[in-house]
């Protein structure tokens, strides 16, 4: 099946939010305003990958400074599509749209297909405010 990677159209926020709440992951499921505002907000770049049919195969979303790094937000791929370089084709448009050398993320759930990729591992963290020292 031949897949239409592009960027991100409002159109597409119901696949999104799909392949989100399969994932698990309930922040733009509970809200899609809020949601298309943070796919579409200044310095975001949200690319799909479009099923003929209209399906949303896979979304990336990506943070960048437009000339040296950005930022992965977001990846996810539909079970159907994966291992089909969905994945790979989605960095591969969102950085050469957003702009940037390299992308950084951090996972908690796809480290072997990172771990394939040209790569430097580093340590990262997910800050919450109030921002103080932990007890």
């Amino acid at each position: 099946m031949s897949l239409a990677f592009r960027r991100f159209a409002p159109a597409d926020l119901p696949g999104v939010i799909a392949l989100c709440a399969a994932e698990g992951w309930p922040s733009f499921p509970e809200d899609p305003g809020r949601a298309l505002r943070a796919l579409t907000a200044p310095g975001v770049t949200t690319v799909v990958a479009a099923a003929p049919d209209g399906r949303v195969a896979g979304f990336a979303q990506l943070l960048s400074d437009g000339e040296i790094q950005a930022h992965l937000s977001l990846i996810a791929v539909d079970p159907d599509f994966r291992r089909q370089g969905v994945a790979r084709g989605l960095l591969d448009l969102g950085l050469r749209l957003a702009g940037g050398v390299r992308i950084d993320l951090v996972t908690d759930s796809a480290p072997d297909f990172y771990l394939a990729l040209r790569h430097r591992r580093f340590e990262g963290f997910r800050l919450y405010p109030p921002f103080q020292d932990a007890e």
